[in-house]
């Protein structure tokens, strides 16, 4: 067995893939590698000081990473319709996941999104996002030919997973995971009736978490005036905008964040943008937008020259949750978008966020891999091929 072509980095069958799923490959390895620089800086400070091992956080990373990286070369060796084969077998169990986090998890910061099993901290919320990509796919990309029960059925699994995530809760992975779905439903073509009763409800149940959760009430309105209360509920927002201004036009300097000594709250993960914006700049920060754009515009491409609707819809999906939930992510670190809890993919501190980021960035590079002129042979294909040779 060549354990090498499970080694995505490394392994020269890469230049046997389209330009597409090249380009997509290689530009997922910079983003994990901007990720790592800018996690390690802005998490040093704070480990030192809590840990006494400023290269905590940085080490347990890296582990997530390798442990990730093998997921994701799996996927990416793994032909789409195995993967879709297993995927409402996947959305049930960490549906179940969901539902034990809430009678077993921890409350953290008056929210329970971790369940301890043994070392592992699940958080399930995180996991089911590519899965949820996958059964998307599947039932939108076949909606004409699926029977109403069928439909109904995974409508209301769907509706159950968002549920779930709301009880815990959070809104915004709630919010993230119901536009992804609403989307994808409307790319694939459903009737614009079904899509506005979805949208309808959708901001119904919002508005009624909103009204029942304090806190989630007093950071929607906190961001429109974060001054108001400095010390509480604008205290986040007022330290990110403040990291941001103090970077200028070139920043601060790789290391030499001021406001992640302390100031910053959550500075390695939620608001890891502000400390990347405060040491790199106006400059860092228009450079890394225009990643963000090209690895968008490049996914969507995939999208577009995809013939499968299927998979069509796993790149819509996967571009949503790697794009997307970075600019929701920047949109709260800018003051633009209400205080949340979502992650920068691939950048911010966390294992379940990297695994699946990982396993969504995989996912739509198989889609290019399978459609995007790059042929796929089979393994015994190959060798009969390289013997003719």
């Amino acid at each position: 067995m060549n354990l090498c072509k499970f080694i995505t980095f490394f392994t020269p069958s890469t230049n046997e893939w389209g330009l597409e799923a090249r380009l997509l490959h290689w530009m997922t390895f910079l983003w994990l590698f901007i990720g790592l620089v800018i996690m390690f800086s802005a998490s040093y400070a704070i480990a030192e000081a809590t840990l006494d091992d400023g290269l905590y956080f940085f080490k347990v990373q890296i582990l997530w990473i390798c442990l990730a990286l093998i997921g994701f070369s799996i996927l990416v060796h793994s032909p789409l319709r195995y993967v879709l084969g297993l995927a409402s077998w996947l959305v049930l169990i960490m549906l179940g996941l969901l539902m034990l986090t809430l009678v077993m998890g921890v409350n953290v910061n008056g929210a329970t999104r971790w369940l301890f099993i043994g070392p592992m901290n699940l958080q399930a919320s995180e996991l089911i996002k590519p899965f949820l990509v996958l059964q998307g796919a599947r039932i939108f990309g076949r909606w004409e030919q699926l029977t109403w029960s069928t439909r109904l059925s995974w409508l209301g699994i769907f509706v159950l997973v968002l549920v779930g995530i709301l009880f815990q809760p959070n809104l915004s992975t709630a919010a993230l995971c119901g536009m992804m779905l609403w989307l994808m439903a409307m790319a694939a073509g459903l009737p614009y009736s079904y899509l506005a009763s979805a949208a309808t409800s959708g901001l119904l149940a919002a508005i009624i978490s909103v009204s029942i959760k304090t806190y989630q009430r007093r950071r929607l309105i906190s961001f429109l005036n974060p001054w108001a209360d400095p010390r509480q509920d604008g205290y986040q927002l007022i330290q990110s905008l403040l990291a941001i201004g103090s970077g200028g036009f070139w920043g601060t300097g790789f290391g030499l964040s001021h406001q992640k000594l302390f100031y910053l709250p959550i500075q390695y993960t939620d608001f890891i943008f502000a400390v990347f914006a405060e040491e790199f700049g106006f400059v860092g920060s228009v450079l890394l937008l225009l990643m963000l754009a090209a690895y968008g515009t490049i996914a969507l491409r995939v999208a577009i020259k995809t013939k499968n609707r299927i998979h069509q819809l796993i790149a819509v999906g996967a571009t949503i949750l790697m794009v997307g939930q970075s600019l929701l992510n920047i949109g709260v670190a800018t003051g633009a978008l209400p205080t949340t809890g979502l992650p920068f993919p691939l950048i911010s501190y966390g294992g379940n966020s990297m695994m699946a980021s990982l396993a969504t960035a995989a996912l739509l590079i198989r889609v290019a891999r399978e459609n995007c002129g790059a042929a796929v042979l089979p393994l015994h294909e190959r060798r009969a091929t390289s013997k003719q040779v």
